[in-house]
């Protein structure tokens, strides 16, 4: 069985996310969709990792051979620990690359896991987690780039920020 995992922060799943992962599912028999849950940045997250579990499985219920789990520590134990041998990372631009390389080849030395690169849709190229959320932040229409219950969770989000911000 040939099983790949997609990590990520997924602070929260874009559409790009899902791009990616769908577009895994068809390669792999089985896909982890692994939430990376780092107690020292919990506190710059704007969702819980339990948050961002429940939306992933939501929105990843369509593809019947992917799963979500979080881990802490090392992606290469989880992959160990899971018997997986694929690490599949999407590539935005050069600069992902530059930076994934690195820590596909870190990887690999570690364990017997090999990196996939899927490059993005080009309507997703530019898309990432912190620019939907600082766009959102300022009033932003982020409407295509989430899907529409993680829309709702984010403006919810925001606007519990705002309400407990001091002066609000």
């Amino acid at each position: 069985m040939r099983k790949a995992v997609c990590p990520g922060s997924f602070d929260p799943v874009t559409n790009g996310h899902l791009d990616i992962i769908s577009r895994t599912s068809a390669l792999f028999d089985e896909v982890v969709v692994a939430i990376g849950v780092n107690k020292a940045k919990a506190s710059a997250r704007l969702f819980s990792a339990e948050e961002r579990i429940a939306m992933l499985e939501q929105a990843c219920a369509p593809f019947g051979n992917v799963t979500v789990a979080g881990f802490e520590g090392l992606l290469t134990s989880f992959c160990e620990e899971n018997g997986i041998k694929a690490i599949v990372k999407g590539l935005r631009a050069v600069s992902d690359f530059d930076y994934e390389l690195q820590m596909a080849q870190m990887n690999s030395s570690l364990v017997d896991v090999e990196t996939i690169f899927i490059p993005t849709s080009p309507e997703y190229s530019f898309l990432a987690s912190s620019l939907v959320k600082e766009v959102a932040t300022f009033g932003g229409d982020v409407s295509r780039l989430v899907p529409e219950f993680v829309l709702a969770r984010l403006t919810e989000r925001l606007a519990e920020k705002r309400s407990a911000a001091p002066g609000a």
